[in-house]
């Protein structure tokens, strides 16, 4: 079974049977609003350096356990001016038993040609949509377009008691869809889902 837990801003845990994957986890007190992550799992992966997506020291690893599955890097930008404001950016597609999920990370910048085709069609899509520090909500719509994903799921944006004051509210990007679903903090991901936008709650919200 595959399933999707939203942690938190742009941390999810990737439950793919009994192996646990975490992606760009935040270091304590990095993000406000939200309290330290506490977690175990069997790979991190982190998109970039900055506090907010590389606290890599919150995970527990464990040992011992070897991924059956597939894990591709696209190498990106956190800003339209090829990193010079902000850095590198480091896409990660992670396939596990038929699945594809790419989480984009502070994606800063339009796709290349190149890169939308090796994203095109993935199942589930993790995608900034605060602005600012990445692609704003009308940028993510576009690309959420482009790749034509079964399961879009929006992260990096503000709401009431969380987030940065300067990035966008997921409202803004939520207005943009017509396939808007709501759930917990978790979603089971398979082939026969509906396609959709699903918003997760995270688990780590004080």
């Amino acid at each position: 079974m595959v399933k999707v837990v939203y942690l938190g801003h742009s941390c999810f845990r990737l439950e793919l049977d009994d192996y646990v994957v975490i992606l760009d986890p935040y270091a304590p007190g990095s993000v406000p609003g939200y309290s330290d992550l506490k977690e175990e799992a069997d790979m991190v992966l982190s998109s970039h350096e900055h506090a907010d997506h590389h606290g890599i020291g919150s995970v527990a690893l464990r040992k011992g356990k070897t991924f059956s599955g597939q894990v591709v890097s696209l190498d990106t930008w956190h800003d339209e001016q090829k990193g010079a404001q902000r850095g590198p950016n480091k896409i990660h597609i992670i396939a596990y038993d038929g699945l594809r999920l790419a989480h984009l990370g502070d994606l800063g910048c339009d796709l290349t040609e190149k890169e939308i085709e090796a994203l095109k069609g993935v199942d589930v899509l993790m995608i900034p949509v605060g602005g600012f520090f990445t692609i704003d909500a009308a940028a993510a719509k576009k690309i959420a377009r482009q790749l034509d994903s079964l399961v879009t799921i929006p992260m990096h944006y503000k709401g009431t008691g969380f987030g940065y004051d300067v990035i966008g509210r997921l409202g803004d990007y939520t207005r943009l869809c017509q396939d808007v679903k709501e759930y917990g903090s978790e979603l089971a991901i398979t082939k026969e889902m509906e396609k959709q936008t699903a918003v997760l709650k995270a688990v780590y919200r004080l």
